[in-house]
């Protein structure tokens, strides 16, 4: 049975919206504000968790983001994010833009579960805060990894929205990512 690892970069005080600073928002571009050292052990980070992954979970925006700057690139991180299979939840889009993309047309829920009965291995959603949201709703996240920067930027698109009732998580690890990230990893508490 797969599970799925939601992955994303956000704030101190949990903002995910525009971390490069391309979508217009006036705090946007935080992503870049890190030290040398940070960006290098963030990316062997992330190569090391692509190593792992099985499959690719997105939204539409995330898939066209991440197509528009991955497909030309070389090395091993872009060969493994390039190969591996993606899966983009969207009830618009007909021609995914990345390679080895498959559209998820039905309702999000349904389509995410099968998913995940159909593929053993860890299914990687970055970004995507939107989809993120709904999987979270519906307890179909097995686990979080945040990314957290050291900036608040007091205003902007959190990574959490309201929910129908509280989601419990049970931290699993903490990790120092150079110099000045923390990776925090939870898991859904399954209530019984």
């Amino acid at each position: 049975m797969g599970k799925i690892v939601v992955s994303e970069n956000v704030s101190l005080d949990g903002v995910a919206q525009d971390p490069t600073g391309e979508e217009g928002f006036r705090h946007g571009g935080w992503f870049g504000r890190i030290g040398e050292k940070d960006r290098e052990a963030w990316a062997k980070m992330e190569l090391d968790e692509a190593l792992g992954a099985e499959a690719l979970l997105l939204g539409r925006r995330s898939d066209e983001w991440f197509a528009a700057r991955w497909t030309g690139r070389s090395g091993a991180w872009a060969d493994r994010l390039n190969s591996l299979p993606k899966y983009v939840v969207s009830s618009t889009l007909v021609e995914p833009h990345w390679n080895n993309s498959t559209v998820l047309k039905g309702e999000v829920v349904n389509e995410v579960s099968k998913l995940k009965q159909e593929l053993d291995g860890e299914i990687v959603v970055y970004a995507s805060c939107q989809l993120v949201r709904t999987l979270l709703e519906h307890g179909l996240v097995d686990e979080l990894r945040l990314m957290v920067y050291p900036v608040v930027l007091g205003a902007g698109e959190r990574l959490f929205a309201e929910t129908s009732d509280k989601k419990s998580m049970r931290l699993l690890d903490t990790r120092t990512v150079g110099d000045g990230l923390a990776l925090l990893t939870y898991e859904l508490v399954r209530e019984a």
